[in-house]
């Protein structure tokens, strides 16, 4: 199971607040501990990072930038800076089934939506060699936000040849622009992941 980003600058009264952000957190905890192997991601920027809209001048958050290498960056507002409150994991989450927390976009020039991939689709986080070490070909995604980095996750864990359930009523999108969210489950389940319900597993 890999636990996207939840996050308190991720839940209502965060700096970046995905809408009902924190009603994943029952269904995760619920389903947490039934699984042999679970990972949970932080974004972990530095201050200052790329992709804070306050470090482009004239620019606003959800704006769209292009970095030198030729990497797109869409601009948010400053969040989830490495050791603030915003950065830790919503109060109410479960931690005790957690066997790894993955730090991303630890880079100041260089984001990391993917649990697998930073945003230059090069560096590898090491996750998969972390799960294929331990045998694991199947993965439950889940978490926020579904049109970003659990999208990226999951897409990525396609590339890699990995068997993908995305766990729906445990996710919560951004959904902007307006149809991001329809547009990203269609492309994954295009793709070949089976996008599910968590009362769908006790089957």
């Amino acid at each position: 199971m890999i636990i996207v980003d939840v996050q308190q600058d991720f839940c209502p009264g965060g700096a970046l607040a995905v809408q009902d952000g924190d009603h994943v957190v029952p269904v995760i905890n619920w389903l947490a501990p039934r699984f042999a192997f679970v990972v949970a991601t932080k974004d972990w920027h530095p201050e200052g990072h790329v992709s804070f809209a306050p470090m482009h001048p004239g620019k606003q958050p959800f704006d769209t930038v292009e970095l030198s290498g030729g990497t797109s960056q869409i601009l948010w507002p400053v969040h989830c800076v490495q050791a603030s409150p915003g950065a830790e994991f919503h109060p109410e989450l479960d931690l005790r089934p957690i066997n790894v927390v993955l730090h991303k976009g630890v880079r100041p020039q260089l984001d990391s939506y993917s649990a697998f991939f930073e945003n230059d689709k090069k560096t590898s986080t090491g996750l998969d060699h972390l799960l294929r070490g331990h045998g694991f070909d199947t993965l439950f995604v889940c978490g926020l936000a579904t049109d970003v980095c659990v999208y990226f996750t999951a897409a990525d864990a396609l590339k890699l040849g990995f068997s993908v359930y995305l766990i729906e009523d445990a996710c919560r999108g951004v959904d902007v622009p307006a149809g991001s969210i329809d547009s990203a489950l269609s492309d994954l389940r295009g793709s070949g992941c089976n996008v599910i319900q968590s009362s769908e597993l006790l089957q």
